[in-house]
């Protein structure tokens, strides 16, 4: 188990990278921002269910890896009410989990492709 005290931003990243993967998100991207001038955060991470279950399902089990593993809470949460697009604020990490529909039409990752974008690979 990691030390909850010491957990730097990439681990943190990869906290949240394998609970999307455990709820089988899907197309998940991670955008690196730390470079950005004016960028509102570090990272973002996108992903997509295709369903409002699978959305809370991912963004309630990024929130309790968070917390088990790294002792982090969320800032703040919004959208969970309708499951539709849930972020979740981290600070330095905003998570967003849409729907498909939802998610292709924000097309967040344009929105910020001056980033580094990394794409990661679907759990199969």
């Amino acid at each position: 188990m990691t030390d909850k005290k010491e957990t730097n931003i990439e681990t943190r990243l990869n906290f949240i990278l394998d609970a999307i993967k455990e709820k089988k998100g899907k197309q998940i991207v991670s955008i690196n921002l730390i470079g950005i001038h004016n960028s509102i955060s570090d990272y973002f991470v996108i992903c997509h269910g295709e369903s409002t279950t699978q959305v809370d399902a991912i963004a309630d089990a990024i929130q309790g890896k968070l917390k088990k593993e790294a002792d982090v809470r969320a800032h703040h949460i919004e959208g969970s009410e309708n499951s539709q697009w849930v972020l979740i604020d981290y600070f330095d990490i905003l998570v967003h989990i849409f729907l498909e529909e939802k998610r292709s039409f924000f097309n967040l990752e344009e929105l910020w492709a001056d980033g580094e974008i990394e794409h990661i690979e679907d759990e199969k």
